[in-house]
């Protein structure tokens, strides 16, 4: 599977752009890609989406950045001769339609990729129900309060560093794929981190 984390300046695929993408071969962990990008020509961006990625408007407009398309043709050669390409990720289905419409926007007519994904929320909500833990409910919200943060914490990791660094977050959400699916640490940055519910 391909581990994905997507940087953007807002929330919507057509009319916000993909700054940074952060993706890892699950199954060769040692294969990582990290590569940013300036925002497409006319693209929005939001201030609130740049707290959150840690970008200046002047960064993510750098002429000297590569296009969006640049970076979606890399994406994509980064996954050839994987026999898994599932998207594998937090909330990982906002990053599929990133760059599925980045991929649009650069022309790339041939999209190799399905609309099935395996997402760590899911993941995480299930493992916790079957171990007997309550999965954490927004009180105000009335939904599940199970964001990255709370299943890095659930499976033995600090939270993500702040601001988020799509590389980073892809590696994070490796890790706790692995904790979840196999019971197994996976890179060497969380190796001092015990998995919880096999020290108990």
């Amino acid at each position: 599977m391909i581990v994905l984390d997507c940087e953007m300046t807002g929330l919507e695929p057509g009319t916000h752009s993909i700054v940074s993408v952060g993706a890892i071969d699950f199954d060769h962990p040692e294969r990582q890609m990290y590569e940013e990008c300036r925002i497409f020509d006319g693209a929005k961006v939001e201030e609130e989406a740049l707290e959150v990625n840690g970008f200046t408007r002047e960064q993510v407009a750098d002429p000297t950045k590569q296009s969006e398309a640049d970076l979606i043709h890399k994406f994509i050669a980064f996954s050839e001769g994987m026999q898994d390409t599932t998207f594998a990720g937090q909330n990982v289905f906002t990053d599929m339609y990133f760059l599925r419409a980045a991929a649009v926007r650069a022309g790339h007519t041939n999209w190799p990729f399905a609309h099935r994904i395996i997402d760590i929320h899911t993941m995480a909500y299930e493992h916790m129900v079957k171990r007997g833990v309550p999965p954490p409910i927004d009180p105000e919200k009335k939904h599940s309060a199970l964001n990255l943060d709370a299943v890095l914490n659930y499976c033995g990791i600090p939270d993500e560093p702040d601001p988020h660094n799509a590389l980073t977050g892809a590696k994070c959400n490796a890790e706790v794929i692995s904790r979840l699916l196999y019971d197994k640490k996976l890179l060497p940055e969380f190796e001092q981190y015990p998995i919880p519910w096999l020290t108990v």
